[in-house]
């Protein structure tokens, strides 16, 4: 959620998104969403609002073998939050349909620092392609 968000925006992040998976030879897609509503300065029962609204729609096009979405810009804990409590009323289940939910909703402990774990551990493995380490080399991650 963001005021930028564009179709554009979301195609370019889509293409990021298959490269990626394609990286780990799962069979995933790379399937991107948003909307131009901005969450700052809004209070938290105008975003729970909108977060319900959303997924009425999204509900239908998403599920744990279907597309699981995660937040992204904009769509922290407290969006997934109230994102996966409106899936649940609709759909009456509880499954894995969003990543980045809190402990008490079936998320993960280490979520936040996943990708930066994610990103050391294949750059370490690139690197034991080559006999080489991260050992007296300096390292810049960006994003």
């Amino acid at each position: 959620f963001h005021p930028t968000v564009n179709a554009s925006i979301l195609k370019f992040l889509a293409f990021e998104q298959v490269f990626k998976n394609s990286l780990t030879t799962l069979p995933m897609g790379g399937g991107k969403g948003g909307s131009d509503f901005d969450p700052k300065g809004k209070s938290d029962d105008e975003v729970m609002r909108f977060c319900h609204a959303f997924m009425l729609e999204l509900n239908r096009h998403i599920g744990p073998n279907t597309d699981v979405p995660a937040g992204d810009i904009g769509v922290g804990a407290r969006e997934i939050g109230f994102l996966f409590g409106m899936y649940k009323k609709i759909r009456n289940e509880f499954t894995g349909v969003l990543t980045g939910k809190g402990l008490s909703w079936g998320g993960s402990k280490i979520r936040p620092e996943a990708t930066g774990y994610g990103t050391v551990y294949f750059a370490q493995s690139m690197l034991k392609t080559k006999n080489e380490s991260f050992e007296g080399k300096t390292v810049v991650i960006s994003g």
